[in-house]
């Protein structure tokens, strides 16, 4: 995943998606300036030598209920709680809050700070809301120059800033909402305390080479376990997942192989599985059981296959992924581990996806150049 880009100029607008069709095809962006072209668009080289320019394409059981064309490159996105928001952060350090109904948009989220620093947002996602909490859809952001925001989405004002001596790549709240943490291009993952905004821990491996109980290079993704408060799994560079308790400074144990470069971690609350996705062709998507840390298995090989930035569980019965060199989504039937959809012809690769947990087949986004997808499964009879 890139850290810097060209931002762009426009409106945010819908667009109604052209006929689907359900052709098999392998695509791949090439490494060459798209700027030139429509941001909906792939750029490929036909039979004939002839540069071709492609509409994205829903295959299988994938539709497509809505394109909206955003202002900037993509780099983040989140639904809110209820479903009825989607925050998104631009590679221009602007975040944006979009109705998750119609796509149209709500919020712009900018100030002084990320406005003079134009550097990419690297992650957004909304505080728990409870019983007695004051104000909703709070916004926790990261951003590559180190900066740690949290927004008031209704108000677009920023509450607290917290500046970390670091590119800050990703961050989760606890399930109850009580802390935070934040990770990046160091080996350390800083524990916050929600309600002063204070360090409360710093989770870090020991200073021993010998040992392995913690990260030795940057982390990409971080996720709380949804059952057990304090506990949390991340990933990043060194082909290792850990298993953390919040409170302590070292992991409590860990799997190999994994090569994180997104947010492609997830823990399925259902099953207690730990899906990865690992920026690679081979063995890039695996099960994990969360309990003994062991493999379930390798998915099999789409015969179109991303390297992977995202991976998502989608119910209890599908997995979601999303890459680059194939640039496209993919859905993936749990049971029997074979592509059940997928969304092709993309302009980029896809940086970020989410669904939105709601019923037994979420519908879900997923951000490529400066479109965002909404998607949703066929109904089946």
């Amino acid at each position: 995943m890139y850290l810097s880009g060209v931002s762009g100029a426009g409106v945010a607008r819908v667009h109604s998606p052209g006929p689907l069709s359900n052709r098999s095809s392998r695509t791949s962006t090439p490494h060459s300036s798209m700027m030139s072209i429509p941001a909906g668009m792939s750029n490929v080289v036909g039979d004939q030598g002839v540069m071709e320019h492609r509409e994205p394409v829903a295959e299988g059981n994938l539709k497509i209920s809505q394109i909206v064309e955003c202002p900037s490159e993509i780099m983040c996105c989140t639904y809110n709680e209820d479903s009825t928001l989607l925050a998104v952060g631009f590679v221009d350090g602007s975040i944006r809050v979009y109705s998750a109904e119609n796509g149209a948009p709500l919020h712009t989220l900018t100030d002084d700070e990320t406005l003079a620093q134009h550097l990419p947002c690297t992650s957004v996602v909304f505080r728990p809301f409870h019983q007695g909490d004051r104000s909703q859809n709070l916004i926790l952001a990261t951003y590559a120059n180190g900066l740690v925001k949290l927004w008031h989405a209704s108000s677009h004002k920023c509450v607290h800033t917290i500046h970390e001596n670091r590119q800050t790549l990703t961050a989760a709240f606890s399930k109850n909402g009580s802390v935070f943490i934040t990770a990046g291009s160091d080996e350390k993952i800083y524990v916050y305390d929600t309600s002063t905004k204070k360090l409360v821990n710093t989770c870090q491996p020991s200073p021993s080479r010998n040992v392995m109980d913690g990260h030795r290079y940057r982390v990409f993704s971080v996720k709380f376990h949804h059952n057990h408060a304090n506990e949390f799994i991340s990933g990043g560079w060194d082909d290792t997942v850990h298993f953390w308790d919040s409170r302590s400074e070292h992991s409590t144990r860990k799997l190999f192989g994994p090569h994180v470069c997104g947010d492609s971690l997830d823990i399925d609350a259902h099953h207690n599985h730990i899906v990865t996705g690992s920026w690679r062709k081979d063995a890039n998507l695996q099960i994990w059981d969360y309990e003994s840390g062991e493999e379930i298995r390798t998915v099999p090989q789409d015969f179109s296959n991303s390297l992977l930035y995202c991976a998502q569980w989608l119910g209890k019965d599908h997995i979601i992924v999303g890459g680059c060199d194939a640039n496209m989504v993919r859905v993936i039937d749990r049971g029997t581990l074979k592509t059940t959809g997928r969304l092709v012809d993309l302009p980029r690769g896809v940086y970020c996806l989410d669904n939105n947990r709601q019923g037994n087949v979420p519908k879900f986004v997923a951000g490529s150049s400066r479109n965002l997808y909404f998607l949703e499964m066929k109904q089946t009879y």
